[in-house]
């Protein structure tokens, strides 16, 4: 067992490497309130259980099972609310990508955002999720094709 100062030495060194990760695939999945949300409860979780998790080959992508499970069993209702686009003058973002966004599947939705709106690597996505990068790759297309069929976009 950890002393309280290792514990606590440990914890914070993990939450600085990893929180913004984390919030950003929770978030991706449920949107940026309910995202928050679930990564707060999964970093709660994993303080206090931080003994168990620490040891574990893959801590963040536990919490964010962790997460995605709290997330879901508090928002069993109600469809996922993303916020509108905003496009100034350097950028232009298509106003109908949130509701396409939010039609996808959670899975197709989280890999495609990391990918491609923060930036993650196949293998990055495909260790906090814990899934090949093959199946990254294959509900990245569907995604795409899905968000291009919604949005009426040809290739």
């Amino acid at each position: 067992m950890l002393s309280e100062e290792t514990k606590s030495d440990s914890f914070v060194e993990f939450v600085t490497a990893t929180e913004r990760r984390l919030r950003q695939a929770l978030t991706s999945a449920f949107g940026p309130d309910r995202g928050r949300e679930a990564a707060a409860e999964a970093l709660a979780y994993g303080w206090e259980h931080w003994d168990r998790v620490s040891g574990m080959e893959n801590p963040a992508g536990y919490l964010y099972r962790v997460g995605r499970d709290r997330a879901r069993r508090m928002y069993r209702t109600g469809p996922l609310s993303l916020p509108p686009t905003v496009s100034d003058g350097d950028r232009w973002v298509e106003p109908a990508l949130p509701g396409a966004l939010a039609a996808l599947p959670e899975k197709q939705r989280t890999v495609v955002a990391l990918l491609y709106g923060y930036g993650w690597s196949m293998g990055e996505v495909a260790e906090l999720l814990g899934i090949a990068k093959s199946t990254v790759q294959t509900y990245a297309g569907r995604a795409l094709e899905s968000l291009r069929r919604r949005l009426g976009v040809n290739r």
